[in-house]
């Protein structure tokens, strides 16, 4: 099972999970709950979507050969790395009015007894997610077995589905302020691991090398530990001077910067009750919604 794609499936399957139960705890909570059903079809119209876009791109990327092929996975990456940077800043800064926002588009539509429009706040908002996803599992691709990169995808998909029910059901087992944190620094560290494999991909052959341990067995790929290493912190047994600066110039910085916008924000930026499906919306975020 390929920990990376694992990852990946888990964060953005609990952010799409989160939104749906935010949608519907607030639409069966108001007074037309026949209208939760518009929901599920912008849910699985996106997933839908997002699959048929995932597997077009696939199929695109796997018929090119030579450099096309390893130009565009250095592409890939890059637009990877810098997608999974924006989401984990965006989710941080966004978290406090994203259930208003949410409920302030799905009241607009139940006013309207719009159905389209209930079902779109749902699919804009997990189509996102969904074609994230297919992004990064196609980066993750270029190194992993293409069967495990499915089962992690599945394994991850499945356990944020349950994590979303629990939430749903008002469960308060889960932490979600630490949940995100966690997540939000591996996939960090995916993130440095995809420039650094950016980087490989355009030298080509590897000069310069800054350190050798491919005799070490169990740090290479032949191996499930370094498997492991590879997929989910971007390990290289042998990387290039160029790809060694790559890694480390973008992995400090942003850490640096996620630590130290979450000790000048207060409260913590994804706190319990932003996220509560089933907590009822601050007035200002209300007001917020109804000025935009």
């Amino acid at each position: 099972m390929s920990s990376a794609s694992f990852l990946i499936a888990l964060r953005e399957g609990f952010e799409a999970a989160l939104i749906v139960a935010i949608v519907l705890a607030f639409v069966r909570r108001g007074p037309r709950p026949d209208m939760a059903k518009h929901v599920w079809t912008g849910t699985f119209a996106a997933l839908a979507v997002a699959t048929v876009a995932g597997v077009v791109l696939h199929l695109t990327i796997d018929g090119l050969e030579g450099q096309a092929r390893t130009r565009t996975f250095a592409a890939i990456c890059f637009a990877a790395a810098g997608l999974l940077t924006w989401m984990i800043f965006w989710m941080r800064t966004h978290a406090r009015g994203l259930k208003g926002e949410l409920e302030g588009k799905a009241n607009a539509a139940i006013a309207e007894s719009s159905a389209l429009g209930l079902a779109m706040v749902a699919f804009l908002a997990v189509l996102r997610e969904g074609l994230e996803t297919a992004l990064f599992l196609i980066s993750a691709t270029a190194s992993d077995d293409a069967g495990a990169v499915i089962l992690g995808t599945l394994v991850g998909l499945a356990v944020a589905v349950a994590l979303g029910v629990a939430i749903y059901r008002g469960s308060h087992l889960i932490d979600l302020r630490r949940f995100f944190q966690v997540t939000g620094v591996l996939i960090i560290v995916f993130a440095a691991g995809l420039v650094s494999k950016g980087i490989a991909f355009l030298q080509g052959q590897t000069v310069d090398v800054v350190y050798n341990v491919k005799g070490v067995r169990f740090l290479t790929g032949e191996s499930e530990v370094g498997k492991f290493l590879i997929g989910v912190f971007g390990w290289d047994p042998a990387p290039s001077a160029l790809q060694f600066v790559g890694y480390v110039g973008y992995l400090i910085p942003a850490l640096v910067f996620f630590f130290w916008e979450g000790r000048t924000h207060r409260p913590a930026p994804v706190p319990e009750a932003a996220l509560d499906p089933e907590a009822p919306a601050p007035q200002r975020e209300g007001a917020e919604v109804a000025a935009g």
